[in-house]
């Protein structure tokens, strides 16, 4: 029997965990549903990912506001996917702030991606009529932008530390607490998304810079947070051993003069005893594998998903 389109039979609620990581730092997880946080300024908050509409924004901001009520000066974006940048106008924030790739990505594919991702995962797009289009970013930086937080609160650092996920991934230090919004650069307990990503990349020098900050509190893109630095770098090489399983997989049978079907089965069978159980494994890898396998095709831009091509790979993998 063929499995249902990426997550569109995924229609179950997850629980929402909210925790405080340390004073003024905030990290919401949901059982493998994207994640989002906050850290206090002196008088105001810098807000990490945006959700997929307004209305999945506003559910998060009420939470966070039994715990403060400063304004949000400061919306933080890591990368340009639909599902972590449409419900930005919920925020209300004096600045939105992303990598200079990440605006270009929005220009290049943001509404194809919107289209693709509200297919892939309507769950996630909570009335998404009220979504009153592409999210635009006010600010953009090439390497570094760091937010001065006021008081005795510290700096967020924010940084591209090479391609991975995207072309234009960031994630934001705050070295005073030692916690690091990875964005999905890092998955704790969640399979990867790479169907725009860099698998080599990644899975070397990025991954490399991400662990050097030896972060002591990891918000990855899904799942739990990681606590500890033992946690943090294994969640690093976690998600570095997905990315090299895939690579070495698909690389043997591409090299072999196999087919992408052949390279789906054999990368599944490898990933799916540690991951097959994990949030969105299925619904990712047939979009994984395609990408990896345009990389061996020496395709270094990826190519942009629209809801046909999502569904002719699906079929092809999938089906």
């Amino acid at each position: 029997m063929a499995k249902p389109f990426a997550s569109a039979g995924d229609l179950a609620e997850k629980k929402e965990t909210l925790e405080i990581l340390a004073d003024g730092v905030y990290a919401l997880t949901a059982e493998g549903d994207p994640n989002v946080g906050a850290i206090e300024g002196e008088d105001f908050l810098v807000c990490f990912e945006a959700r997929a509409t307004p209305a999945a924004a506003r559910d998060w901001l009420t939470k966070l506001r039994e715990h403060t009520d400063k304004p949000i000066k400061y919306l933080v974006l890591t990368h340009y996917h639909a599902v972590r940048v449409l419900g930005a106008s919920a925020f209300e924030a004096e600045h939105i702030i992303t990598s200079d790739t990440t605006r270009k990505l929005i220009e290049e594919r943001g509404k194809q991606d919107w289209d693709s991702e509200f297919g892939r995962m309507p769950r996630l797009f909570k009335k998404p009529e009220e979504i009153p289009g592409l999210t635009w970013p006010t600010e953009t930086f090439a390497d570094e932008y760091t937010i001065e937080l006021g008081g005795d609160r510290g700096t967020v650092e924010l940084k591209f530390c090479g391609r991975g996920h995207t072309a234009g991934d960031i994630v934001a230090w705050h070295e005073k607490s030692k916690t690091l919004f990875a964005g999905d650069l890092v998955e704790a307990e969640a399979a990867l998304y790479t169907g725009d990503a860099f698998h080599f990349d990644w899975s070397s020098t990025t991954l490399d810079t991400v662990k050097a900050y030896r972060s002591e509190n990891l918000i990855g893109g899904r799942g739990a947070v990681a606590k500890g630095v033992e946690a943090t770098d294994a969640a690093i090489e976690q998600t570095r051993h997905f990315l090299k399983v895939m690579i070495e997989e698909v690389g043997k049978v591409h090299k072999a003069g196999g087919s992408l079907k052949e390279a789906f089965e054999g990368t599944h069978a490898a990933l799916s005893p540690q991951f097959g159980k994990w949030p969105i494994f299925e619904h990712c890898l047939p979009f994984d594998v395609q990408r990896v396998w345009d990389e061996f095709d020496n395709i270094d831009w990826p190519r942009i998903w629209t809801m046909e091509r999502d569904k002719e790979v699906w079929d092809l993998l999938q089906g």
